[in-house]
């Protein structure tokens, strides 16, 4: 832990100032963020979809106002502006932009919210980093690794807080399991294990078209490299499409992996795992979407311990919804859903328990507070829990879009002797099978390729590394790239 920060520190920020709690802050830049002033102003950034739960939740708040919302559907904007006027007498005075930087030039501003597209979400912490504005953020907080190290160095060297929008790191029950796991209370976890399993459909075919005369598509489309529009990027299909989203792994899927990654020992936190491979395919809809709507992933940590994967999206009849976290220890023993199954009469262990704390008042008062403490650590899912947790569903994603196409059987599989790994993998494979109709003689599986991964450095190492450090960082529009971290 120690040497993995004083690494960042050396050869990213290279930037002298004090070290608080482990990030890095200068002098001038603590003391010119927000103090102890009672009223807080935010400006809420994408307020289509998520947006909606940004202005609900912070425009609750007491000392509270909403002093801007940005987007760049003029027509959108203008429909939330109205909500915002009538309905909440804190911010009545909110007023409409469509283009984040003039939210940034304002000095009266404290933070900002993301509710882009994912290829938003870390220029907007960089941006408001920059600007001495805190910032929450969506999930994922990064759409490539590249960028996620960067936004991370930019919060480490403003000193400002950025939260996750991870809610269940605001949560008394998750955050329970993981002391309880870390702890040691059913021994040595082995697997921890995550699922977004939720239906949705097949999107369809769009072609080519003209932007609506509301939308400002070169704002919309801002940092990504997007050839022409159509309607299946705006507002809500863009997450299967890669240059703008990352797919159901980290898009719901970004919520469990943090869970899972939250939970494993202490010795490999702020780590990567040591190598990676994913399984799946975009199955039935035969429809423009690139992302897996079925999909199997894992990845080893350095210490032994693996996290699991799967991702499952298609309707069928007995389609079994499976949004949560499982977690498997070395006697046999499991904890599903909060619930403690031994094996061959183990039993949960009386151990002191190291309470893993949060700061109350759920993911939106929990910012709040800790912006006016100026502390980082205070917040629910800060940026160094961010990079790391959104970064393994980026290397699991990079060996899915390696892969190569293999008959649709059990064989597709290859996980050496990891027993677990494979029967995990066959109840997926049983139920794309049998409940969703995958035809056996027809369809095939993408098999991504196992890619090691060197953590210190963030790049592979190895078989397939050329390829896989392509993906690190996604080609970005003048004017809107992701600078070095060491310029940041």
């Amino acid at each position: 832990m120690t040497q993995r920060r004083d690494f960042i520190k050396k050869s990213i920020l290279g930037t002298a100032g004090i070290t608080i709690g482990g990030m890095g802050f200068s002098a001038k830049s603590y003391a010119s963020i927000m103090g102890a002033n009672d009223r807080f102003r935010i400006a809420v950034c994408g307020v289509n979809g998520r947006g909606k739960s940004h202005i609900n939740g912070f425009g609750k708040l007491d000392n509270v106002e909403i002093a801007y919302l940005v987007d760049p559907d003029k027509k959108i904007l203008d429909e939330r502006v109205n909500l915002v006027k009538d309905e909440i007498a804190s911010s009545s005075a909110v007023k409409g932009v469509t283009d984040v930087r003039t939210v940034l030039d304002d000095k009266n501003i404290d933070a900002i919210s993301c509710a882009t597209p994912n290829h938003w979400h870390s220029l907007m912490v960089i941006w408001a980093a920059q600007a001495q504005k805190h910032c929450y953020v969506e999930k994922p907080a990064s759409h490539d690794i590249y960028e996620g190290r960067v936004a991370l160095a930019a919060a480490e060297k403003y000193g400002i807080v950025v939260q996750h929008g991870t809610q269940r790191r605001s949560s008394d029950d998750w955050a329970k399991q993981v002391s309880d796991i870390r702890s040691g209370k059913y021994g040595k976890m082995l697997v921890s294990h995550g699922f977004a399993c939720k239906p949705r459909e097949g999107i369809g075919f769009e072609p080519p078209s003209t932007p609506p005369p509301s939308l400002d598509w070169n704002l919309w489309k801002g940092p990504a490299v997007v050839n022409n529009f159509h309607k299946n990027l705006v507002h809500y299909n863009w997450h299967w499409f890669w240059p703008v989203g990352n797919g159901e792994l980290n898009n719901q899927g970004t919520h469990q992996l943090d869970v899972a990654y939250w939970a494993l020992d202490s010795e490999v936190e702020n780590t990567h795992p040591v190598r990676v491979m994913a399984i799946g395919g975009r199955f039935k809809w035969g429809d423009q979407g690139e992302t897996p709507n079925t999909m199997f992933a894992l990845a080893e940590f350095s210490n032994g311990q693996y996290v699991f994967f799967n991702v499952r999206n298609v309707n069928h009849e007995g389609y079994q919804r499976e949004v949560t976290n499982r977690f498997y220890f070395e006697d046999g023993g499991k904890l599903w859903d909060g619930e403690y199954i031994s094996s061959n009469g183990s039993q949960a262990r009386n151990v002191p328990i190291k309470e893993v704390k949060i700061t109350p008042g759920g993911n939106w008062q929990s910012f709040i507070t800790a912006c006016k403490a100026n502390d980082p650590y205070m917040a629910n899912g800060t940026m160094y829990d961010a990079h790391y947790s959104c970064t393994l569903g980026h290397l699991m994603n990079i060996s899915y879009r390696l892969g190569e196409k293999v008959p649709f059987n059990a064989r597709a599989g290859r996980f050496g002797d990891n027993e677990l790994a494979f029967q995990e993998f066959m109840k997926i494979h049983d139920i794309a099978s049998d409940g969703m109709g995958v035809p056996q003689d027809q369809a095939e599986y993408i098999v991504g390729p196992w890619l090691r991964f060197d953590g210190e450095a963030e790049h592979f190492v190895g078989d397939y590394s050329t390829e896989a450090n392509r993906l690190l960082r996604d080609p970005r529009n003048a004017g809107f790239d992701i600078p070095s971290p060491e310029s940041v």
